[in-house]
């Protein structure tokens, strides 16, 4: 099975800057979307052989989740079940007959860290989340989890120390989660490739650079290793500031 997890950063802006080809030539049995920035009606997506599923924020404009997938889920669910978090339209849940499939787009703790404290609320609460689910079937989850969370994860890791995305408090959630018993599949394969990102700032051409960021991942429950075939990030993919990752079960 392939999975695609991207973050469009706009997902109307995208389709004009060739979402439909990238679409169309990856073939996903999965693709999953972040950052949509619509409300229900204001796109409609032809795709052909899909089964749409959307959760958008109730603030026009603003974050928002999807997940196209080939075959019908046993079940579909939107949030983590916790008011505080489910306004924003930042996860979705698939089950299938052997595994969960979810996609989230983990909330940014923004300039000054003004966000931070929420930040670790939600970590907390998602990690139990995905906890919880484990206990009937392993977990398989992806997408724009706003963390680097080494320092081979992003090119200017000093002078980013104290900036959302890499702080020791964020790097340490996904610590955590790790030694919960999940694998980040991109290092489960590449444990120490060097250079290679899934964002870049608009500014300072940041990407013609490759002075990037690895924030975009799939990761999942150990009880899968044996599955895992590949994984990916496609960094010559344009069309957002985020390019689309990769992961290939048996």
């Amino acid at each position: 099975m392939k999975f695609i997890s991207w973050n469009v950063n706009g997902l109307r802006a995208c389709v004009q800057k060739g979402f439909m080809d990238f679409f169309n030539e990856i073939d996903a049995d999965i693709f999953c979307l972040q950052e949509t920035k619509l409300q229900k009606g204001q796109i409609d997506l032809k795709l052909p052989g899909y089964r749409q599923y959307w959760n958008c924020a109730e603030k026009k404009g603003y974050s928002g989740t999807a997940v196209f997938s080939k075959q019908e889920p046993l079940s579909v669910s939107y949030g983590i079940g916790i008011s505080e978090h489910d306004k924003e339209g930042r996860v979705i849940t698939l089950e299938f007959a052997d595994f969960y499939f979810i996609t989230v787009y983990t909330p940014n703790s923004q300039n000054e860290l003004a966000r931070l404290d929420y930040r670790m609320h939600w970590e907390a609460d998602f990690l139990a989340y995905l906890k919880k689910l484990e206990e009937t079937k392993p977990v398989i989850f992806c997408g724009d989890l706003n963390v680097a969370h080494q320092e081979i994860d992003l090119k200017n890791p000093k002078t980013n120390r104290r900036n959302a995305g890499f702080t020791d408090e964020e790097r340490g959630c996904f610590s955590k989660l790790l030694e919960s018993g999940f694998l980040d599949t991109y290092r489960y394969f590449y444990p120490d490739t060097e250079n290679v990102y899934s964002w870049w700032s608009y500014r300072f051409k940041a990407r013609e650079k490759n002075a990037g960021w690895r924030i975009d991942y799939f990761v999942v429950s150990k009880a899968l290793e044996s599955r895992l075939v590949s994984s990916a990030i496609h960094s010559e993919v344009f069309g957002s500031d985020h390019c689309p990752v990769e992961l290939v079960l048996k």
